[in-house]
């Protein structure tokens, strides 16, 4: 093993012992960052620096943990979403930059459907809490419930917004459960959405470490989608918004479902920086 002195040589031996173990480089970054409580650009600035004993010996651990097969986020306890970092453990979904979209589209459609900016809003299997408090920090105005089935998965999403002070209410429960009787605005989702039978093509690190049950659903992966569909109607002012990421096969069949239940509406197709339909938008009118 080669021996490093600098933040450079720890980069390029971790660099170069990833690739050997059939993991992405990019991940020695992510942990050099997290050993110096730095940005990327906080790196790049101080290759040169000699890292202490105790700053060596715990960047290699981290380096052979995800090379062992543990998602990186999950080694250095965190993920970026949005502009802000997200504590992530196994008990959630690592935020993916697809779902960033989700959060940009919707608050591009907001001006264009509402004219007032006190709105309620709802976050169905906020697992991280990544969508409600990004959505609580971008629109101050907003108010944002968010639910999930996993009590784990509230405690990481409550610390997340203790770090980050955003003001959402926390609920537990099964997907509208928790929102009986309310009304709301907007309501989001990213539910589980991967077939079962898909587990197979999956990478092994994914399926080793996060959440089954925030991956994978009955019914093709749509079982919940149908489900939301269903139970919606009873839960939305007019007029209204509904986002939800989609896996990228299933937007056809997404979009028949919310056609069924709000007949009025207009649904839209989004397709995500990777060119994939990524997103559908069900827009209610009054």
């Amino acid at each position: 093993m080669m021996t490093y002195n600098n933040v450079m040589e720890a980069l390029q031996w971790a660099s170069s012992f990833l690739v050997d173990n059939g993991r992405e480089e990019t991940a020695a970054r992510i942990v050099m960052q997290h050993i110096l409580g730095t940005s990327y650009s906080g790196v790049m600035l101080h290759l040169q620096d000699v890292l202490t004993a105790e700053q060596k010996e715990k960047f290699k651990e981290l380096i052979e943990e995800h090379a062992d097969g543990r998602p990186v986020q999950y080694c250095v306890g965190s993920e970026e979403f949005y502009g802000r970092s997200f504590i992530v453990d196994e008990s959630v979904l690592i935020p993916r930059p697809e779902t960033e979209e989700l959060v940009l589209g919707t608050i591009n459609r907001m001006s264009k459907i509402f004219n007032r900016q006190a709105l309620k809003l709802a976050d169905i299997g906020t697992g991280s809490g990544a969508i409600a408090i990004s959505m609580k920090l971008e629109c101050p105005a907003l108010t944002v419930v968010a639910t999930d089935l996993s009590q784990d998965a509230l405690a990481t999403a409550q610390k997340n917004a203790q770090r980050l002070e955003a003001d959402v209410d926390f609920r537990l429960g099964d997907l509208t459960a928790p929102l009986s009787g309310e009304k709301f605005d907007i309501v989001l989702s990213n539910p589980p959405y991967i077939a079962f039978d898909e587990a197979k093509e999956m990478s092994s690190i994914v399926l080793e470490h996060e959440p089954h049950s925030a991956l994978f659903a009955e019914e093709d992966g749509l079982v919940l989608y149908r489900k939301l569909a269903e139970q919606l109607p009873d839960f939305m002012n007019k007029p209204a918004l509904i986002g939800l990421e989609i896996g990228y096969t299933q937007g056809e069949q997404v979009a028949k479902f919310f056609k069924d239940s709000f007949p009025q509406a207009t649904i839209s197709i989004e397709k995500d920086i990777n060119g994939k339909p990524r997103m559908i938008f069900c827009e209610i009118h009054v």
